[in-house]
């Protein structure tokens, strides 16, 4: 088989990092359940909460390849590859910048927690360089950035970021989760660790939680000296359902690429439609950047309603599109950031990012963008009325 960095993305989706099935030659990995393994004569001692389980580890050989990375590891959610990923690298007195825009529960994790453990942190007040550099501190340990953002869609300049972060032998961190694989890759553009919500675009179907980290070697080394103390693993039954996933996901994300990309010109035009968020527009102001660096733009977008029209009602009368706490799955769904995903946030710091109350986030699905036009246009007709 040809190196994976040559290989396409629906190959290496299809292909790297199965087990072979030597015994009854099947077409897909087996799946070992055991959480018991020898420790003699054997070349590695398996234990499930170190992460070297045969599924765990041939599934983190298929993430490191769609991040051409050198190693990866799964974790039993997104949030925990988050908080594992930050503290192998933040110490006491340590001091972190992440930018303004971030899902809530990172957000969260930060300033809930991290005075506790004596790490000291700072929020960008927009996404530009000098936003960046001003925060930049003698013991800043990490820069971390999400890109798209969650949920106005922002769009960081990664090699912007990279460039500031190497020049003072910082290590930078991103949530990917929004882009997946298929659309970004940020470690061909210098970025040190990728994080992602497997929950999301890895899993795809809306039925698996987990996690995923890759970065070189030397860095996944140190966050597992940590992980395995934690014990964020994930059961084997999850991660070969979430292998079975991964399969499909480059085909389901240009599915969704292209819808979305239809539905939010679609949305930017309607007359009951106050302002639409997607990087793929051309009137997105991180248009231009986000082509630099995206081959794709994704199928998550958020929109505002016109002034007067109620977006909970809105949600009620949609009968195709679900409202749903999560996203990236095979079905479209929406739901309203101030109430789930950023409601953590209080009011005030999400009128601080641009997140109002009257705003949606649309997880665009697979279906036929007839029947999805259809579904939003009786929706606002009802409105109307």
């Amino acid at each position: 088989m040809k190196p994976t960095e040559i290989l396409g993305i629906n190959t290496i989706c299809t292909h790297t990092g199965k087990i072979v099935d030597n015994q009854f030659k099947g077409a897909i990995s087996p799946l070992y359940m055991s959480t018991s393994y020898a420790f003699t004569d054997v070349e590695m001692k398996r234990y499930p909460r170190y992460f070297n389980t045969p599924n765990q580890k041939a599934l983190a050989i298929k993430i490191a390849a769609l991040e051409h990375a050198e190693d990866a590891l799964i974790f039993g959610s997104g949030m925990a590859a988050v908080s594992t990923s930050l503290l192998a690298f933040l110490h006491k007195g340590d001091h972190i910048v992440l930018q303004q825009t971030l899902y809530g529960g990172t957000f969260n994790l930060v300033v809930e927690e991290f005075k506790k453990f004596g790490i000291e942190y700072s929020f960008t007040k927009d996404l530009k360089k000098a936003s960046f550099e001003e925060k930049i501190k003698k013991n800043t340990k990490v820069i971390y950035i999400e890109t798209p953002s969650n949920p106005l869609m922002t769009i960081t300049d990664i090699r912007m970021v990279v460039a500031l972060a190497k020049e003072k032998g910082i290590v930078t961190m991103i949530d990917n989760t929004f882009a997946s694989p298929v659309n970004q890759n940020p470690i061909d553009l210098g970025i040190d660790i990728v994080i992602h919500s497997a929950t999301k675009y890895m899993g795809g179907h809306s039925d698996i939680l987990a996690g995923a980290v890759a970065a070189s070697s030397e860095h996944i080394e140190k966050i597992w000296q940590l992980a395995k103390n934690f014990g964020g693993s994930l059961s084997d039954y999850t991660v070969w359902l979430l292998e079975r996933s991964m399969k499909t996901m480059g085909i389901r994300v240009k599915a969704q690429n292209r819808n979305a990309k239809r539905l939010a010109k679609y949305l930017e035009n309607h007359k009951d439609i106050a302002k639409v968020y997607y990087p793929g527009l051309k009137s997105h102001s991180d248009y231009a950047l986000a082509k630099t660096q995206m081959k794709g733009f994704g199928g998550m977008l958020s929109f505002e309603l016109r002034e007067g029209l109620d977006a909970q009602l809105f949600q009620k009368h949609l009968q195709l599109i679900k409202s749903s706490m999560s996203l990236a799955g095979l079905e479209s769904t929406i739901l309203s950031p101030f109430l789930t995903s950023h409601a953590l946030l209080g009011a005030e710091e999400r009128e601080k990012q641009g997140i109002k109350d009257g705003l949606l986030r649309f997880s665009v699905g697979i279906e036929e963008k007839k029947d999805l036009i259809a579904d939003l246009e009786q929706a606002l007709l009802k409105l109307d009325k």
